[in-house]
């Protein structure tokens, strides 16, 4: 279990410092991600660090992740961690803070002895009451 929590928090850190190809090493060579922004899923190649370069492009300076509430359950070479995560940056478009809590379940597997991310899952609920509003004002 600490292998997997060092993946975790090791990614964190590394998307905080900027540090892409630190991050995509945590990385399978293809993850399958469903990721907050659209569309609704994607097979990335995690040997390609520009989608992530030109996201990190969009803030001042990289967001701050953090995870909190992690769990980890793991049989033989397959792994799963769930956790509620936040970020908090500064968009360049519009000089704004902000601080966005949302949910993150990773999918490990261990390949060549190494613990690696191979899906990626992450959301923020909606409110359910006909307005379909993302319910970004959550905290844990």
């Amino acid at each position: 279990m600490k292998e997997i929590r060092e993946v975790v928090e090791g990614r964190a850190e590394r998307l905080s410092k900027g540090d892409v190809r630190g991050f995509l090493a945590y990385s399978a060579p293809e993850v399958v991600t469903f990721d907050l922004a659209p569309p609704l899923g994607s097979r990335v190649d995690s040997s390609d660090p520009a989608p992530i370069e030109a996201w990190l492009a969009t803030f001042e300076a990289p967001p701050r992740r953090e995870v909190t509430q992690l769990e980890i359950t793991a049989d033989g070479d397959v792994a799963f961690a769930t956790s509620i995560d936040s970020m908090t940056g500064t968009s360049k478009a519009t000089g704004e803070s902000f601080r966005l809590w949302y949910r993150v379940t990773l999918g490990l597997r261990r390949l060549d002895g190494r613990w690696l991310v191979v899906h990626e899952h992450e959301s923020v609920p909606f409110h359910m009451d006909g307005s379909f509003a993302a319910a970004i004002d959550l905290k844990p």
